[in-house]
């Protein structure tokens, strides 16, 4: 196995993704949310997913989407939500492509040196909440 170089950032680990997901999970926790939390590595490959035993069933399946979002437009599911409104310029974007996108606030995309190496996504609070977890959550791996 090589060393990842200046062009290579190292890949997204199962253990980055248990630390990202106690992260998560603990941020949520502290504020009396239930989640789901979803970490996807750079192919879009599910790496680590948890629900709380008392989580709406559907924050498993949002959580995915979310963290899936994030991956493919490389931006935080936050910043999207104008943009697909019906005003808005990829309006059509959920509906044209046949893929799990979802257009809510809670999924990250997660770089390291500069590279996009997987995704984050928590579903179970409110959009803003689920952000916020996310947020946190990245904040431990840095």
């Amino acid at each position: 196995m090589s060393t990842p170089t200046a062009a290579s950032a190292a890949p997204l680990t199962t253990q980055d993704a248990e630390v990202l997901i106690t992260s998560a999970r603990r941020a949520a926790e502290a504020a009396g949310v239930t989640v789901s939390v979803t970490v996807l590595d750079a192919g879009g490959h599910l790496l680590a997913f948890r629900r709380d035993d008392r989580a709406v069933l559907i924050s498993g399946e949002t959580s995915t989407r979310k963290a899936y979002t994030a991956l493919q437009l490389n931006a935080p599911t936050a910043d999207l939500v104008d943009l697909v409104k019906p005003d808005g310029p990829f309006h059509s974007l959920p509906t044209a492509l046949d893929r799990p996108l979802l257009f809510i606030a809670g999924g990250l995309p997660i770089h390291r040196d500069d590279r996009l190496i997987g995704a984050i996504g928590v579903g179970g609070g409110s959009p803003e909440q689920d952000h916020a977890f996310a947020t946190t959550a990245l904040t431990t791996l840095a």
